[in-house]
């Protein structure tokens, strides 16, 4: 079990009860990975950058859909197309239907911080958190932890993305 506390920075609220994981996994439609959920057991970062679970804001709504609005973003405005949607339709708005469409159909990501995010896919721990900014994708912390002291300061180097596998379907396909 890992020391949350020690990998959070400060201001943490009390931790998230089981049955309150479950309401928001419900009420969102996804499942937070094994570690993302015991951390957010252990202790709530509410600084500036995390999401408020515990509130059913327009910021968190928009943070789970931030994702797949950049891609929606990139294929409208810079021509990207994912080669396993097919042929891209001529025109721009053919395109983003069916972009929206093959993005309804993509795993969920869950925010972590700012612009990073697991998979909201459940199972176990060990998901590399990814850094998303429109179809720009980085592994920015090999798991969790290794993410959090990558990020927070308490630790750096190539070992915090080394043995980083990317778990997610389409999403990963992006990883630069």
């Amino acid at each position: 079990m890992t020391d949350w506390m020690s990998l959070l920075p400060e201001p943490l609220a009390p931790g998230l009860t089981e049955e309150y994981l479950d309401e928001v996994e419900s009420r969102y439609g996804f499942r937070f990975a094994a570690d993302h959920r015991e951390m957010l057991a252990a202790a709530l970062p509410v600084g500036p950058g995390f999401p408020d679970w515990r509130t059913d804001s327009d910021d968190l709504r928009r943070r789970l859909v931030a994702p797949a609005d950049g891609v929606l973003f990139d294929v409208e405005h810079n021509a990207f197309w994912y080669d396993g949607w097919g042929a891209r339709p001529s025109g721009d708005a053919a395109a983003r239907a069916v972009a929206v469409e093959r993005l309804a159909a993509a795993p969920p990501l869950v925010p972590v911080y700012g612009h990073r995010y697991l998979p909201g896919t459940g199972g176990g721990a060990g998901h590399p958190v990814l850094s998303v900014h429109q179809t720009d994708i980085v592994v920015y912390g090999a798991d969790l932890p290794r993410y959090l002291r990558a990020e927070f300061g308490a630790g750096t180097g190539a070992d915090l993305t080394a043995g980083a596998v990317c778990t997610v379907p389409f999403w990963s396909d992006l990883v630069s």
